[in-house]
């Protein structure tokens, strides 16, 4: 099923996600609608914060970006980035390990909203899978940017947190109109 993406100005996006500690039917059925909901609208992420549920439960598909690539280490050797995808991060912990870089990024929850964003380049990270079953990776470039701002879902932290001052001052007005509509939608 397509679920509603929410939009930026709805209280959940800034919301800690809850620990998941069981896979129950509800959650795997969650996870098969955020990934429908993710391809619906040609997204490469998704968090549970999105579509209203405040959870620590991110879904992740990079395979169809071509022009920003991907790493992929596991235990410490070169992989296939395809090799993990769909990808599904419940509870996820994620270090950084390398230098920030600067990178553009979108968010489904900001329609037509994009800036450059400063990340590491590199992380590791720990966490659940569908499953259920413990999982742990090191990523780079857009797969790490991805998980990064996934992550970011997950803890209330936004993309426009992460914009240096100038960026978010130019979005403003776009910002303060799509957080008015939210809101105005929020009250029918």
């Amino acid at each position: 099923m397509i679920l509603d993406i929410v939009k930026y100005g709805h209280p959940v996006l800034r919301q800690r996600g809850a620990r998941i500690e069981t896979i129950t039917p509800e959650i795997k059925k969650l996870i098969t609608d955020m990934f429908a909901t993710m391809e619906e609208n040609h997204g490469v992420g998704l968090a549970a914060q999105q579509v209203g549920i405040a959870k620590q439960l991110t879904v992740i598909d990079v395979r169809g970006v071509t022009d920003r690539p991907s790493t992929l280490e596991l235990e410490g050797q070169p992989a296939d980035v395809a090799e993990i995808m769909p990808l599904v991060l419940i509870n996820p912990e994620v270090k950084p390990v390398g230098e920030a870089v600067k990178g553009p990024e979108g968010c489904l929850s900001f329609p037509e909203i994009f800036g450059d964003i400063n990340r590491p380049e590199s992380v590791d990270v720990k966490a659940l899978d569908a499953k259920g079953k413990p999982i742990a990776f090191r990523c780079g470039g857009l797969l790490a940017r991805a998980v990064q701002h996934e992550t970011d879902h997950l803890n209330g932290i936004l993309f426009i947190d992460r914009m240096d001052k100038k960026t978010k001052q130019e979005l403003q007005p776009e910002l303060d109109e799509l957080a008015a509509q939210t809101k105005a939608s929020l009250k029918k």
